[in-house]
């Protein structure tokens, strides 16, 4: 069946009669608003957000031309940086992996078991390992080797791959540094998994170093990637105890086990719409 629903996102400076024009734009055109949720970042002259997820089997103009009237009537005099989308199709998830496969295969149970509302549309991996794994699942697997002396052709090639291809690119667990501009490409639409409590242990081997501090917790950190390493708006987090009886290794599984739920939530929350970039952070409205 049809989803007959649309979601609005907006950020803009915050004023009196932002809520007014947009529900009564909407009412105009026989939308009808069924989930709303705002932040503002101060009362008076802060920036204001909204998600807003309404009706559209009686809406009086195609989706097109609605967002046409929302820009010339709303958008434009409110300063607003907004977009307008429909849940289906659902967004189309390409994934880079390298030979850990515990949140790539979270990824695609989840979106096997229709619980992600995504399509994982294919698989590139620096390794040929994961093909039979990926393919059972009838994902596309590519295999483009990566390396220090091999990077500007391969970020080539998966550019060539992914273009057409997705509108969301998740590396999970993706061995490989991205250059500046593979980055800036994907800006917005690029999700790392990190394996550490950022900002805490950033960088290599972040369990080794929890352990050598002596930490009573570890975690996992989704976050959209900027040239920054490990240092981009923060979408998800999860933490797991431990004691002084963990070892590197216990800390590790720990870890993993982190990892898979974290990616998928922050996975589904971008492909649901639910999250604004402000700066370095984000407004999530789960």
């Amino acid at each position: 069946m049809p989803d007959h629903r649309a979601i609005l996102l907006i950020r803009c400076p915050d004023r009196p009669g932002i809520i007014a024009a947009v529900s009564g734009f909407l009412f105009r055109h026989g939308a009808n608003i069924i989930d709303f949720d705002q932040h503002s970042t101060d009362d008076e002259g802060g920036v204001y957000f909204t998600r807003l997820e309404f009706q559209t089997g009686r809406v009086d103009l195609p989706l097109d031309e609605l967002r046409r009237a929302f820009e010339a009537e709303v958008a434009l005099p409110y300063s607003m940086d907004w977009r307008l989308s429909a849940p289906t199709p659902p967004k189309r998830v390409a994934v880079l992996v390298s030979r850990h496969d515990h949140a790539l295969l979270e990824l695609l149970w989840t979106w096997q078991r229709g619980e992600l509302p995504a399509q994982v549309s294919l698989v590139i991996s620096n390794h040929p390992d994961l093909r039979s794994a990926v393919e059972g699942f009838g994902v596309r697997f590519e295999h483009v080797p990566n390396g220090r002396d091999q990077r500007e052709a391969a970020e080539a090639r998966m550019v060539e791959l992914l273009d057409g291809a997705a509108d969301l690119l998740v590396l999970a667990r993706y061995m490989q540094i991205l250059s500046g501009g593979f980055v800036s490409r994907y800006a917005g639409r690029l999700i790392n998994i990190h394996h550490s409590f950022l900002p805490a242990f950033a960088g290599a081997d972040p369990y080794r170093q929890a352990h050598e501090r002596g930490v009573k917790i570890v975690g996992a950190t989704a976050h959209y990637v900027t040239a920054e390493l490990d240092a981009g708006p923060i979408i998800e987090q999860d933490v797991a105890r431990v004691s002084h009886r963990d070892e590197v290794e216990d800390l590790k599984r720990l870890g993993r086990d982190l990892e898979r739920r974290v990616l998928v939530r922050a996975v589904r929350l971008h492909c649901e719409d639910r999250v604004l970039v402000h700066g370095n952070k984000t407004v999530v409205f789960a």
